[in-house]
């Protein structure tokens, strides 16, 4: 032992079994002292028993109690219910990033999902989800047993010549998840999680017979176990008779313990030589410790049954837990039970004293004087009853009531059921008043739609991430260590598969609907949401139908190929049209070019030719001075009268091009714009 702890001299003299005992008394005292009269009277609401400690005060008769609270509880487990096993695969199986071979992990999640169906861990979980509604914490333990499996087979005997018929027997290493109730389960009281505690105890009734199957089989040491005495704390329903014969205490503790008691309780053991220096030869690291992680079994609170250090690889407890609402610093959550707790009352005593009040308004009762009734006479209120008087029976007897009871008091219980559903997000099929049933927009709808999922989202979230993943992680590490044959040791990484609940599918399926109504059938987006819708929708062909609508949007071969020909040959006929515009107008431009030309030419050749008229066949003399002035004037009036008509062909021949060129601009920009789309 190492220098660092000091060996205590009065733990020399103690057995590991009364160490453990005396803890888990002391937290039994804690959780008596603080929670077991809370979770008591949380049971009776549930479960809708009356107690007398449920009186509100002496004078009350009824013992109602209104199912509010209950429907809130089933409400809420039924929503995380269905979004954790609606889609069939609830959980999922990732490997390493580099490994691009997945066959190994769809095998490891089919295969644990197998296991997972045979051992019916799902009904344990939904046990688990009604215990933390009602108590607000659910815890679980993990259970190994070695089973048989057994399938039915047949072998050829007599040379082949027959088949006999008969059954294989495998045996095979199965892990079971067994809900834990809280008046079983113990835990350091400072602890916020089962791994930070410093141990947990399962303490509970079991049949002998199970106890004296596992000393046969060398689990549990052979010793003499007896029949164990009455406790009607630790029985699961407290309300009815309990019965006590064939029962043994047993106090499962798992957690640190004082290493020398471990080894003492070992070496007290007739076992192997080895195993026990397996456990006290371990290395420095441990051996610096003072405490070592252990399993205990004690029965009766005194018989020690095992004693080991822990035998799971990855060295951790087979307990996982998780509270419904976390309650900062405290292990013990807040459920369902407690969230409607105080409108849950108000509400049963307004309906107890509704009732009380119904007994004296609505009953017959009579105001008699008792010195004019015969002697030994009952004046009893019942159909066909006869009443003997001393005189006039009008004067005698007098019908009497307390009046008539307020029509006030429903509206007082509706309001109290609504005060519940507000406390514990339920929704039943009334709704909630002006917001779901219909006396609301939409809007107001989607509204208080979205804060009821975001509450179902948060607890959700929690359960996943304590108590769903670290369940298939633990029960994968112990298939792997005692059943290799079957799993692979590698390292997984397990994710929640988890979806929406009821009512979060059917509002998002809502919301699609309505997103689908404004797309256009040919649209790309169309399919997907038709995909989206069909995936949150609950059906019984669900997978048929998206594997049918998958299938409808696989491109035809032929149809694809037809479709590029004709897009091929639609893009050949739009450059040919394309040329044949650019051509006309490269000739359009050429036109207006030499036109342009002839009109800069024009002005030199009229004026050739004035001078070739002015000076042709002139005479002498001075008639020819006044000849040349007469033509003169007479050519400079047909040079104004061509150069008026060249500027009007000119200012056509302008406009024809600027027409034409917008004519073409229009065509080009048509005919772009069409091989766009």
């Amino acid at each position: 032992m190492s220098d660092l702890f000091e060996q205590d001299p009065l733990m020399m003299e103690e057995s590991i079994e009364s160490w453990v005992i005396t803890k888990c008394e002391d937290w039994r005292d804690n959780y008596q002292s603080n929670y077991e009269e809370r979770f008591d009277e949380y049971y009776r609401l549930w479960r809708g028993i009356w107690d007398p400690a449920d009186s509100e005060r002496k004078s009350e008769r009824s013992r109602i109690i209104s199912p509010a609270l209950q429907q809130a509880v089933e409400s809420n487990v039924a929503e995380l219910e269905e979004a954790t096993f609606g889609r069939g695969k609830w959980f999922d199986v990732s490997d390493n990033v580099g490994d691009s071979e997945r066959q190994d992990v769809m095998f490891l999640r089919n295969k644990l999902t197998e296991d997972f169906e045979d051992c019916k861990v799902r009904k344990a979980v939904a046990e688990c989800l009604i215990n933390a509604a009602v108590y607000g914490t659910a815890m679980g333990e993990i259970i190994i047993e070695e089973m048989k499996e057994m399938a039915p087979a047949t072998q050829p005997i007599m040379g082949g010549d027959l088949q006999a018929v008969g059954v294989n027997i495998t045996e095979r290493v199965k892990v079971k998840l067994k809900p834990v109730l809280p008046q079983n389960f113990l835990i350091d009281p400072v602890a916020t999680s089962v791994e930070d505690a410093l141990g947990v105890a399962v303490d509970e009734f079991v049949s002998l017979h199970q106890v004296e199957l596992l000393q046969e089989q060398g689990v549990y040491r052979d010793v003499y176990v007896g029949p164990a005495a009455t406790d009607s704390e630790l029985e699961p329903d407290q309300l009815y008779s309990v019965y006590n014969d064939d029962k043994v205490r047993l106090t499962k503790y798992y957690g640190l313990v004082p290493r020398e008691l471990l080894e003492s309780a070992m070496a007290d053991e007739n076992e192997e030589e080895e195993e026990i220096v397996e456990v006290t030869e371990d290395s420095e690291s441990k051996r610096e410790s003072r405490y070592v992680e252990a399993v205990v079994v004690i029965a009766n609170g005194g018989i020690l049954l095992k004693a080991e250090a822990n035998p799971y690889m990855m060295q951790d407890r087979p307990i996982v837990a998780f509270p419904w609402d976390v309650v900062p610093g405290r292990f013990w959550g807040r459920g369902v039970c407690e969230k409607g707790y105080n409108s849950q009352k108000a509400l049963d005593a307004e309906l107890r004293a509704r009732i009380d009040a119904l007994s004296l308004t609505i009953h017959p009762m009579l105001a008699v004087d008792a010195t004019r009734l015969p002697r030994g006479a009952k004046p009893e209120v019942r159909p066909g009853k006869m009443i003997l008087t001393n005189g006039d029976p009008r004067e005698i007897l007098q019908p009497f009531n307390f009046g008539q009871v307020s029509q006030i008091t429903f509206a007082q219980a509706s309001a109290l059921q609504q005060m519940v559903q507000q406390a514990t997000g339920a929704v039943d099929s009334a709704g909630i008043a002006g917001s779901v049933n219909g006396e609301a927009t939409a809007a107001g709808i989607s509204m208080s739609l979205g804060a009821i999922i975001k509450r179902h989202k948060r607890t959700l979230i929690n359960f996943q991430q304590s108590f769903l993943i670290p369940f298939v992680k633990k029960a994968a590490y112990r298939y792997m260590q005692f059943d290799p044959e079957n799993y692979p040791v590698a390292d997984y990484k397990f994710n929640a598969s988890s979806t929406l609940g009821i009512i979060a599918r059917e509002y998002e399926v809502t919301q699609l609907v309505q997103l689908l109504q404004t797309m256009e059938k040919g649209s790309p987006l169309y399919n997907t949401l038709i995909q989206s819708i069909i995936d949150n929708m609950n059906l019984s062909n669900r997978e048929e139908l998206g594997a049918a609508l998958q299938k409808a949007m696989e491109p035809n071969p032929e149809a694809q190929q037809m479709a590029q020909a004709a897009q091929m040959a639609q893009v050949e006929f739009q450059k040919s049209q394309t040329a044949a515009l650019a051509s006309q107008a490269a000739e359009s431009q050429s036109r207006a070019q030499k036109m342009a030309m002839e009109t800069q030419l024009m002005p030199s050749e009229l004026e050739i030719d004035r001078i070739k008229a002015v000076t042709t066949n002139i005479r002498k003399g001075t008639e020819d001075d006044k000849e040349f002035e007469r033509r003169l004037k007479v050519a400079d009036m047909l040079l104004k009268e061509r150069q008026l008509e060249m500027q009007k062909s000119s200012q056509s021949a302008k406009e024809i091009k600027e027409k034409e060129s917008s004519e073409l601009e229009q065509q080009l920009m048509s005919r772009l714009t069409s091989d766009g789309r």
